[in-house]
């Protein structure tokens, strides 16, 4: 198996122009190769990589373009394949269509690949090709490097993210069953009766995010002090980022050590964004990224991982006699009692059981 890696340089200030150079390069190949497809399109020619990157190759004939070669030029041929996967995704509709790269993107990077052992880790440095040796901080052991992604983050930080060969250890995990239903105020309540609370770490944060961006909101554009500025504000989002991320990865990996099979909710959650008064709360909690991460680890360990069909009503259905009670559809009502067989039910530990006998009658069908 593969994985990605992600490991902080810090490169010194003649790797770090090269570094924007090399960004530079790659963005504009990227966006010449997008115009000449567009330009195809519309004359009725068909234009794919081998003519992008045929471009490419006269362009670092033209005296004009000669930069090009301080560059990796593995980057530069990345970036054209880069592109036309973005086509494929889009003909595939998997992506919206490819549009043009900006130097006003904060959050800049490129992929070069490994060959011949050109990357590769040696003591507190990392070999990257064009760059040399650039301090790392290693944060674990890993295995044969395939490629590597460098990243400039918007709080001005460098990373390389590598994809190593990758051996899960083998996991004996507690053999249980669980069914997951997420929620905003709780994170999630599981089948067995045991509730997360959602950490609401965009909302614990949002009185100094809103300071630091009225601040920036003051400075005049184009000024260094507004440049300062800017960076303060990225580093307060990159830590909510960090927080949650590290948060998820926990409870991912406490479910998946503890149980066999997992069944979720298949949430349709990019739909679900389009309500403008819970879109916020719903993008902070990030259940599609925790579903996701269930989905690789599940891989990894040989776990199970079973998605309910969205539509399921697990809220109204009452676990114990089977009767569907309509007015449950008012999210306002956390308790209710059933109709029939007169169980009182908490809304979300009743939806966490009936995830978990639908998911395991779908298996076992």
């Amino acid at each position: 198996m593969q994985k990605g890696i992600k490991f902080r340089i810090y490169p010194n200030r003649e790797q770090k122009n090269l570094i924007h150079r090399t960004l530079g390069c790659c963005r504009l190949i990227y966006n010449r190769g997008l115009a000449m497809r567009k330009e195809g399109y519309e004359n009725g020619k068909k234009i794919g990589y081998t003519q992008t990157s045929a471009m490419l190759t006269e362009l670092k004939k033209q005296e004009e373009f000669a930069f090009l070669k301080e560059a990796d030029s593995i980057a530069l041929q990345q970036s054209l394949r880069d592109l036309d996967r973005g086509f494929v995704n889009f003909f595939q509709k998997r992506a919206s269509h490819p549009i043009f790269k900006s130097k006003h993107n904060r959050f800049q990077s490129y992929r070069t690949i490994n060959q011949k052992d050109n990357i590769r880790i040696v003591g507190r440095y990392i070999k990257l090709p064009k760059l040399g040796f650039v301090k790392v901080r290693q944060s674990m052991e890993i295995g044969k490097i395939h490629h590597v992604t460098i990243e400039h983050t918007p709080s001005g930080k460098y990373f390389a993210v590598l994809n190593v060969d990758f051996e899960p250890d083998s996991r004996q995990n507690n053999g249980g069953m669980i069914g997951i239903d997420v929620g905003i105020k709780e994170f999630y309540s599981d089948s067995n009766g045991n509730t997360v609370s959602n950490p609401r770490y965009l909302e614990r944060s949002m009185r100094k995010l809103i300071r630091e961006q009225r601040r920036l909101s003051r400075k005049q554009k184009g000024s260094q002090n507004r440049d300062k500025q800017r960076i303060r504000v990225a580093r307060v989002h990159e830590k909510i980022t960090n927080q949650r991320n590290d948060f998820l990865q926990k409870q991912s990996t406490l479910l998946v050590r503890e149980n066999q099979t997992i069944c979720i909710e298949d949430l349709n959650v990019k739909g679900m964004l389009r309500n403008h008064k819970l879109a916020r709360s719903i993008a902070s909690v990030s259940w599609a990224k925790f579903f996701k991460m269930l989905e690789y680890k599940a891989v990894w360990y040989g776990n199970e991982i079973c998605r309910v069909p969205t539509m399921y009503p697990s809220s109204q259905t009452c676990s114990c006699c089977g009767c569907q009670n309509p007015l449950v559809k008012n999210l306002r009502i956390r308790i209710w009692e059933c109709p029939e067989c007169h169980v009182v039910h908490d809304r979300d530990m009743n939806a966490g059981i009936n995830i978990l006998k639908k998911g395991l009658q779908m298996q076992y069908a």
